[in-house]
């Protein structure tokens, strides 16, 4: 058995290392501060609606601008 977030910890990390492999390029140039995926992940246990998974998508994105861009 494996747990939910050791899983897609698995997933993210070995694809992100096949794909710097793969296209060398993308680590010439630090993209996404040298980070290919975002920090969460959404999980559907029990249902998500579209409408639900929009929502979840444009919080994402609103958090990824915020860190990219700081406010002092």
């Amino acid at each position: 058995k494996v747990s939910v977030s050791g899983f897609v910890g698995t997933v993210k990390g070995r694809t992100a290392i096949r794909v710097l492999n793969r296209f060398r390029e993308l680590k010439k140039k630090p993209y996404w501060g040298n980070h290919f995926w975002s920090r969460g992940y959404c999980v559907d246990t029990v249902g998500l609606d579209s409408e639900m998974i929009r929502k979840y998508v444009k919080h994402q994105e609103q958090k990824e601008r915020e860190s990219e861009n700081p406010r002092y």
